[in-house]
């Protein structure tokens, strides 16, 4: 289909973008032909109008669908182009936390600025074997494919790492070298490694620096060259520098550094041994300063130098070279600082005594005025003369910078040559693998020399780089026989040929160079004149004539001239190089022994104006053509040369490519800067590899994978038998256009897009019919839920309705009943209420009526004397008020009528003054006047009219006056009368106030009787109620302490149980532990010895001569030794070195047995003698400080003591005595003789039988002895008393005789005897005091007597108990013992919890010691045991030999025995006999010719195991320990000797694993021990062992038996390794389920089952095979237990890593499809009934894995719910299948990564290994429990196909 198609309705695309280089776009409508604009919807929400190119009319690149996004190999993508190659890579790098991705053949490494745990060395194993494509992008596979092809095609390889500073090239380096050195299998794999990796920290101080874009960034290219054998084993190395960046030690640009070691050597200056060099801080010197970034953040310069020097150490460089290096070093530096002074324009000179040059003379051992004249002036030589010419200023720094320059590359080039021979091998290399690690396209702001140079050699590396992949494009092509065109790729060889051919860039400066005034201006214009508009790939820049610019494959980049010249010449005078070659300093000559000499290319001067000093030389003698060539090849020539044969090399091997890319120029872990990636991805040829690709056919399918992925696309009557012409029929169909497509032979090669096209329809055709099938099956089920629903509600209806019914008809019925109760009820309340009512209102009333009357009388009374008080004060206050009214109205008056007076007569006076006045008032007076008397005349009818009124009142006064009198006289006789009635009032209130206060006092009397009762009573009740609570609270408390008793001795016995429990599992932990330690330990004894037995056959090879006898005695040797080296405690115990090998006819392992166990009692006696003898000296030191204190000690005493001490020396001699004996007998024993002296009757025989005697009788007299001393000890420590009582006579006697006065003897004698008293009295409280202590002593002695008694009688009982139950005994003993105690001692300090606690402490560490006691008892035991046994055996064979020797009639007895054999022939006894020579015959052919089918089939089970183990029952019974040491030793060697020659076959391992465990059984069985003989027959008791004791041999099969599980495992693995991949991942067992997706160049492992590819049931038939083989050969069912575990957890192990390790895996569908392959196992475990073996829990991670590959992962609760699923996986396991998650469908939904991060945050406590693959080289320990044979020895019949003839039956 036409592309333009796809640009329809909500297709997306990428448009390109200023900041993040491409953004996502949708279409909102479909791109019809024509259309200028695109409607597009970005993801952040807008709309924009993306304007189509007028001239290219070029559509957007479209996106790929989002199931490819994220794949592993970017070729695998539909649309091949940068954006999706962009978006790719930083889906994994930042969603998926995945730092590889395949490109086609290149491995692109992103650097996450983070450790991740997959470089450990399971993960090495992960890979090592698998094919490229079939496991995830790692390192590891790369160089697994290199280290594959080298062996399998015998070609060399080369592993070429490049890319930017910093983009990780050196560790990505390190981990392919870390990768051979694991896989290659050498013993010495890890030295060369370390010894490279001890490389690069002075590799990286003398040749990094800082730079602007990385603060380590390599200025040099390496090739490392890691050897092999012809066996592919690492032996040796070899590191290739190339194009050392030397001008950055004389200049350095702004915000970079020199060469780190310089700034080391200037941060350790104060060191001692660097005083010497006078260094300071790198301010201070010229060559450190320039860049002004002296300090890089986050290094310690110091600390980086000490890691320098430690280096050094490890690569061999010795301290005085280490020394000579910093020397040197530190002379560049203070060189630098030299300063020239201008004498004239042609000249300059030095300062005198110049300081800098003087140390830099000093330390080079150079002289200073040398030095100092040839820095400043050069020799020019003639044919016939030379001349010394001075230079200038400017000329005189170059040279001084020049040779700076010069020595700090020989310094370089000396220490990589070191390098070189401390990694060189003497062995002969037989193919090699190149690690290249090189630096990538650079383009800065100023690009010199440098950048040139290495832009030049990434040129030349992209142009291999594409051929290569061209051919491999082509190749392809021509395998699958389509048909192809040549692909146009960008091919720069004309870049490459405008550099390096002639008259090209490098030749116009080499010959510039040769000019005698050539410049870098002259050069640029010859650049000009030669190339410009004359190559398309060369420019020049607009604004500039010093420069050019190149069009490079990655950029266009512009180059400085300025330099070049400078640059390329590097000329350094022979005369500065000959000065330093003179040098004291013996390492700086040895760097220039190999140097050439530098002579300037120019022999004149332009300018004759300098005088020259002309010096007479004779003319040099040499050859023609000499001069040329003494001229130094430029840097360019050079560079070009090295440059050469590095693509020669590079083109004889086969190159693998890796791309580190730098994702931020922060260092910030996983963060992915766009722009920055695509400068890288376009500057290493990553998308001109995705070009490439796309130009052909990118994708690639199998006519299998293409009819599985699409077979929805097809019809049924489309599926033909053929796949390939289905495949064709249905393409033919879906792509119309041809060109996008071609059939191979084995696969369908597609255009770019077409598969995108494909999945388009898939998805379309997949959703067409999940919306059917919706649709469908939700009709269905709604369908199903109306008609359920329907049924629900018709039954809930009828069922409601009936109970509604019957609801109401009650209701109803206790409606009625309670209506009727209602009535009578409400009448009979009210007829109550009616009664109640009345009777309270006639009470009422009558209360009411009588307080209404009383009230009312009262009121009547109370106004009636109220209106006659009314009266009388109204009157009085009337009065009252009337005469002060008259009073103060005629004081008014007057006062008024004096003012008013006054003022008339005023007035009148002074209108008699005035006449007008009196005038003017007279006007108008007469109308006054005349209003006046109306006035006047007015007031006084006024006045008759109150006159009127005033005497009717008057009348009424005088009227009311008289009644009131009236009145008050009545009032007095009723007042008399009440006076009367008021005394009596009194008289009766006095009365009834005295009858009130008896009646009050009555009241309180009584009141407080009530109160005192209540109180009483509330009293008695709270002290009723205060006891009941107490005895709650008591019966509570009485309650909650039998609880609390219970749940106490519930908890002790719980927590006993569970420490018992948890001691149990850690025993048995650690049991395991120890086991597998063991195993391991033996596995390593194995290999060593396989190892040791073919290093001694390639020397017997070698060497050719014959040594009859000695491989016997080496096969001797060997089993002695394995047999020593893992023996019984006795064998620990013994004197080792007393076991010396010697030929068989010269040992006497009898005598020396026996010598060594009486040695061993002699020892054990001694020990005790000294124990006692210790003892004795401590008593006697108490002795002596007794006797010191108290003077003198009785007589009596000191004989006891002498008699103690004269025993002690008997002993002492006695022991000498023995001592002597043993002597003579170890000298008679030792002494070698002849064969009769070992013979019974012999002198050795005698004297042995001597010295037993005597050893007898010592122990009985040395047991008596010991009785004695311990008794008199006891004596004596109870008849030592502190002090005497009583003083001596003698004494007192000599004190009495000194004193010659009477009185001063009587005042000594009272003096004495009140001393006495007081001595007596102290001495009686003193032995009060001891006799209460002894008392207490002997109690304590007595209860240790009884608990020894019990600890002897329970000894007995465990000693008559098997071995396995002894320990369980003493321990059950005393746990019963300590609860006892601890329930005293729980009783004693039940106040004292602190003092409980301690004893509880010291109680358990009693407990710990006794345990072990008990343990050191039952090994002490059974060591005396076996001791006591080979004592009887010895006793009674010497007991024999004298009888024999003694009585010769014994001897005459011995013929008769053969009579007794036919009568033993007819009851056999289960012994076969055979003779000492055909011992040989019998291991050959039992062991070593056996064939094991035919025995397995035709055979009894372990018919071997039981022929060897009577033959050596009768060698037993004849009592020949040499024919039996023979017999076992020959038949483990011969087993071992069988499986190493056929070691690979199972059935062959098998049979000899079970054969060897029963022989084991079968020793154990017969072997006499009680706990091995409980399910014997009587019969079978009667075949025991009766001679020797083979527990020893018995350890030495169980570590056969050991090592051949380990071999079978082996073999197990190796045969299912190759099935569990195929058979458990990639097989489609359940068809259909999953499709395969697109992939790409790196094709993987088809999951289809074709005929070679294993399925599941071929793991399940193999399985079976195991089985059916194990069980044929008898083997035991608990040991085929462990087998079927050990099967099941590789499986498990293996399958999980690769799911850990294929992204392609971790899907939904392959998660059903493990879960189906371990249900499968799970039923075949179910058949076989080995569901309790263990083995299903060995499937448990892959189980989780499937499930959580299956489960939701969206909410908090699925990350809760995962965290609790998944508790067999560490945290990185499911991280990391959360990382690796893929829908295979778009139905299926990528995992967020905020969803992984809330995992992670879940699971951060969970403590658990950080190691991302399980181990699946685990073996678990073996164990072999006993298991008898019920078949009897008798009954076993020889066939005769066996060829045992000789044998005969006893």
């Amino acid at each position: 289909m036409a592309a333009s198609e796809l640009y329809t309705k909500f297709a997306r695309v990428w448009i390109p973008d200023p900041e993040e280089v491409w953004k996502s776009a949708e279409l909102l409508k479909d791109y019809k032909p024509g259309d200028k604009v695109l409607l597009l919807h970005l993801e952040d929400g807008k709309d924009l109008e993306y304007r189509l190119d007028p001239k290219t009319k070029e559509l957007p690149h479209l996106r790929n669908p989002d199931i490819l996004v994220g794949e592993n190999d970017l070729t695998a993508l539909s649309y091949l182009h940068e954006p999706a190659v962009l978006h790719n890579l930083r889906v994994r790098f930042i969603d998926s936390k995945l730092i590889y991705t395949y490109c086609g053949i290149v491995l692109v490494a992103i650097n996450p600025y983070e450790q991740l745990p997959i470089y450990g060395e399971d993960i090495i194993n992960a890979y090592s074997g698998q094919n490229m494509g079939d496991m995830d992008p790692h390192i590891f596979a790369v160089a697994e494919e290199a280290y594959k092809q080298m062996a399998r095609d015998e070609r060399n390889q080369s592993i070429i790492v490049s890319g930017e500073s910093g983009a990780g090239k050196t560790v990505s380096a390190k981990y392919a070298m870390r990768y051979f050195a694991t896989v290659s299998g050498s013993a010495s794999e890890a030295n060369v490694e370390e010894k490279v990796l001890a490389s690069n920290p002075i590799m990286e101080s003398i040749g990094n620096a800082k730079t602007t874009r990385n603060d380590n960034s390599s200025r040099f290219g390496k090739y490392i060259e890691i050897g092999f054998d012809k066996r592919y084993r690492i032996i040796g190395a070899n590191m290739r520098t190339y194009l050392l960046e030397k001008s950055r030690v004389v200049f350095q640009a702004e915000e970079e550094r020199n060469y780190h070691i310089f700034y080391q050597l200037c941060a350790s200056a104060n060191l001692p041994e660097f005083k010497v060099l006078r260094l300071g801080d790198a301010n201070n010197f010229h060559y450190t300063n320039q860049g002004g970034s002296p300090v890089i953040e986050g290094v310690d310069d110091a600390k980086e130098m000490a890691h320098t020097r430690q280096a050094c150490t490890l690569l061999g460089i010795s301290e005085s070279y280490q020394m000579g290096i910093f020397r040197i070093l530190a002379g560049i530096l203070h060189l630098g600082n030299v300063v020239f002074m201008s004498r004239d324009s042609d000249s300059c000179t030095i300062p005198p005594k110049h300081e800098p040059l003087s140390i830099f003379c000093d330390l080079m051992g150079v002289d200073f005025e040398e030095m100092c004249h040839w820095l400043c002036h050069r020799k020019l030589a003639t044919a016939t003369e030379t001349y010394i010419k001075p230079i200038s200023k400017l000329q005189a720094t170059n040279a001084r910078d020049a040779l700076a320059k010069h020595i700090y590359a020989k310094l370089f080039n000396w220490i990589v040559d070191h390098v070189n021979q401390a990694l060189h091998s003497a062995v002969k290399q037989h193919s090699f693998i190149g690690v290249l690690d090189i630096y990538g396209f650079e383009t800065f702001e100023i690009n010199s020399f440098e950048q040139f140079c290495i832009n030049y050699a990434n040129e030349k590396l992209q142009q291999q780089f594409n051929m290569h992949v061209f051919k491999l494009e082509q190749e392809e092509y021509m395998k699958e026989q389509i048909p192809w065109t040549l692909i146009d790729f960008y091919d720069n060889q004309p870049c490459i040929n405008l550099i390096e051919s002639k008259l090209g860039i490098l030749d116009l400066l080499d010959e510039e160079c040769k000019m005698p005034k050539g410049t870098d201006d002259t050069w640029a214009q010859k650049l000009y004149n030669t190339h410009l508009n004359k190559c398309a790939l060369f420019e020049k820049p607009r604004l500039s004539n010093k420069a050019f610019i190149i069009q490079h494959f990655a950029d266009k980049v512009e180059y400085q001239c300025e330099g070049f010249l400078e640059k390329n010449k590097d000329t350094v005078f022979e005369e500065q190089i000959k000065v330093l070659k003179s040098s004291k300093f013996k390492m700086l000559p040895e760097l220039f022994q190999d140097d050439e000499k530098a002579i300037s290319p120019t022999s004149a001067t332009s300018s004759g104006r300098v005088p020259l000093t002309r010096i007479p030389s004779k003319p040099t003698k040499g050859r023609p053509g000499q001069t040329a060539k003494e001229h130094k090849k430029t840097v360019g020539h050079q560079f070009r040369n090295s440059l050469h044969l590095l693509m020669e090399t590079l083109n004889a091997t086969t190159p693998h490519y890796v791309r580190c890319i730098k994702p931020n120029d922060f260092k910030f872990p996983f963060t992915f800067d766009e722009k920055r990636a695509v400068q890288q991805l376009r500057a290493c040829g990553v998308l001109e590899t995705i070009r490439i690709s796309a130009a052909g056919f990118p994708s690639r399918w199998t006519y299998q994978e293409f009819f599985s992925r699409y077979r929805v696309l097809m019809k049924q009557k489309d599926v033909l038998s053929d796949r390939k012409q289905t495949c064709k029929n249905v393409l033919e169909k879906l792509i119309v256009d041809k060109d996008k497509y071609q059939f191979g032979k084995t696969k369908i090669f597609f255009r770019a897009g077409q598969v995108a096209y494909l999945e388009k329809l898939r998805a379309d055709k997949l959703r067409a019919a999940c919306i059917r099938i919706q649709k469908t099956i939700r009709g269905w089920l709604l369908r199903k839920k109306y008609l359920r629903m329907r049924k629900a509600a018709i039954t809930v209806q009828r069922y409601v309705r009936g109970h509604q019914a019957r609801c109401y008809a009650k209701f109803l019925r206790r409606t009625k009943a309670a209506t009727i109760i209602q009535k009578h009820w409400r009448m009979y309340v009210a007829r109550r209420r009616y009664k109640i009512t009345r009777t309270a209102t006639i009470v009422l009333q009558s209360y009411l009526r009588g307080y209404l009357a009383r009230n009312r009388y009262h009121k009547m009374l109370r106004e009636h004397k109220a209106v006659i008080i009314q009266k009388w004060v109204r009157g009085w206050l009337a009065r009252t008020s009337y005469r002060r009214s008259i009073h103060a109205i005629i004081y008014l008056q007057c006062c008024f009528r004096r003012m008013m007076a006054k003022r008339e007569l005023k007035k009148l006076k002074i209108e008699a003054r005035s006449v007008e006045r009196y005038k003017k008032l007279h006007i108008g007076m007469e109308n006054k006047i005349m209003q006046l008397q109306r006035k006047v005349d007015e007031q006084n009818k006024d006045y008759k009219c109150l006159m009127e009124k005033l005497t009717n009142l008057e009348g009424i006064y005088n009227s009311e006056t008289e009644k009131l009198r009236s009145d008050l006289e009545r009032l007095q006789l009723s007042e008399e009368e009440a006076k009367i009635a008021t005394g009596r009032v009194l008289s009766l209130q006095e009365e009834i106030a005295k009858l009130r206060k008896d009646l009050e006092q009555t009241q309180s009397e009584k009141k407080s009787i009530e109160e005192r009762a209540d109180r009483y009573k509330q009293e008695t009740e709270q002290l009723v109620s205060n006891l009941k609570e107490e005895n709650t609270l008591l019966k509570q408390e009485k309650e909650t302490l039998n609880h609390r008793i219970v749940e106490q001795a519930k908890e002790m016995t719980e927590t006993m149980e569970k420490k018992l429990v948890e001691e149990t599992k850690q025993l048995e932990l650690d049991l395991n532990d120890e086991r597998l330690r063991y195993q391991n330990l033996l596995n390593e004894f194995s290999r060593l010895e396989e190892r040791y037995d073919d290093l001694k056959e390639e020397m017997t090879l070698m060497v050719n001569v014959p040594k009859p006898g000695h491989k016997r005695t080496d096969s001797t040797h060997s089993s002695n030794e394995s047999e020593y080296t893992f023996s019984s405690e006795i064998a620990e115990t013994e004197d080792i070195p007393s076991r010396t090998e010697e030929p068989s006819e010269k040992k006497v392992p009898l005598d020396m047995s026996l010598f060594l166990k009486l040695q061993k009692r002699v020892t054990e006696l001694e020990q005790e003698k000294q124990v006692m003898q210790d003892e004795l000296d401590r008593k006697e030191e108490q002795v002596l400080r007794s006797k010191a204190k108290e003077e003198e000690r009785p007589q009596i005493r000191g004989a006891e003591l002498e008699y103690e001490s004269l025993k002690r020396q008997e002993l002492e001699s006695e022991n000498k005595k023995l001592k002597n004996e043993l002597n003579e007998l170890r000298k008679a024993l030792s002494e070698k003789s002849a064969p009769e002296v070992t013979a019974p009757g012999a002198p050795a025989y005698r004297v042995l039988m001597e010295q037993l005697t005597s050893v007898s009788e010592e122990l009985d007299v040395r047991k008596e002895e010991v009785l004695i001393l311990r008794s008199q000890l006891v004596s004596q420590k109870e008849a030592i008393q502190p002090k005497n009582t009583m003083t001596d006579s003698t004494i007192l006697l000599e004190d009495v005789q000194k004193m010659k006065d009477k009185g001063e003897i009587a005042q000594a004698y009272i003096g004495l005897k009140e001393t006495n008293r007081l001595l007596e009295s102290q001495l009686q409280s003193q032995k009060r005091s001891h006799e209460n202590e002894a008392e207490a002593l002997r109690g304590e002695i007595q209860s240790l007597k009884e608990e020894n008694n019990r600890q002897q009688q329970l000894l007995a009982q465990n000693l008559q108990l098997p071995p396995e139950a002894r320990i369980e005994a003493s321990l059950q003993h005393e746990i019963t013992r300590l609860t006892n105690e601890n329930l005293y001692f729980e009783e004693l300090y039940a106040d004292d919890p602190k003092k409980y606690q301690s004893y509880r402490i010291s109680l358990y560490k009693r407990m710990i010691d006794l345990m072990e006691q008990l343990e050191k008892q039952d090994k002490t035991v059974r060591k005396l045991k076996k001791q006591l046994k080979v004592f009887a055996k010895k006793i009674g064979e010497l007991e024999v030999g004298q009888m024999e020797n003694i009585s010769p009639g014994q001897i005459i007895d011995e013929p008769i025995r053969p009579v007794n054999i036919p009568r033993k022939e007819k009851d056999f006894q289960g012994m076969l006999e055979y003779k000492k020579e055909d011992e040989q015959k019998l291991v050959k052919n039992l062991i070593l010719e056996l064939k094991p089918r035919g025995v397995a089939v035709n055979l009894i089970p372990g018919l071997p195991a039981y022929i060897l183990f009577m033959c050596v029952r009768h060698a037993d019974y004849l009592n020949d320990d040499q024919k039996v040491r023979s017999l076992l030793t020959s038949t483990i060697n011969s087993i071992k000797k069988v499986l190493k020659k056929r070691g690979d076959d199972f059935e062959t391992v098998s049979f000899w694993l079970s054969n060897t465990c029963r022989f084991l059984h079968c020793l154990k069985q017969y072997s006499g021990e009680e706990g091995f003989m409980k399910h014997n027959t009587s019969r079978q008791n009667e075949h025991c062992l009766t001679n020797f004791d083979l527990a020893e041999y018995r350890q030495v099969l169980s570590d056969l038996a050991i090592q051949i599980y380990q071999q079978l495992v082996r073999v197990l693995e190796n045969i299912l390794q190759p099935m569990i991949v195929s058979g458990m991942l990639e097989h489609e067992t359940i068809q259909g389920v999953s499709g395969v997706k697109p992939t790409g160049l790196r094709k993987r492992t088809s999951s289809i089952a074709d005929e070679g590819t294993y399925t599941l049931d071929s793991i399940l038939r193999q399985l079976n095979s195991f089985h059916s083989v194990m069980c044929q050969h008898g083997m035991d069912p608990e040991l085929i237990k462990q087998v079927v575990k050990q099967m099941f957890y590789i499986v498990g192990a293996v399958t999980l890593n690769n799911l850990l390790l294929r992204k392609d895996m971790c899907s939904w569908s392959k998660g059903m499809q493990i879960r189906y392959n371990v249900s499968q196992l799970e039923e075949w475990l179910r058949d076989k009934n080995l569901m309790n073996s263990g083995a299903k829990e060995t499937l448990e991670p892959l189980i989780q894995a499937a499930q959580l590959l299956q489960v939701k992962k969206k909410t908090d609760d699925d990350a809760e719910a995962i965290c609790s699923m998944c508790n067999a996986l560490t945290t990185a396991q499911i991280v990391k299948v959360l990382n690796l998650y893929t829908p295979v469908n778009e139905f299926e939904e990528r995992v967020s990564v905020s969803f992984i991060r809330t995992i992670q945050m879940r699971l951060r406590d969970r403590k658990d290994s950080p190691q991302l693959l399980m181990d699946a080289k685990h073996i678990f320990p073996v164990t072999f429990p006993f298991n008898p044979s019920s078949l009897a020895l008798e009954t076993i019949q020889i066939p005769a196909s066996l060829g045992l003839g000789f044998i005969s039956r006893v």
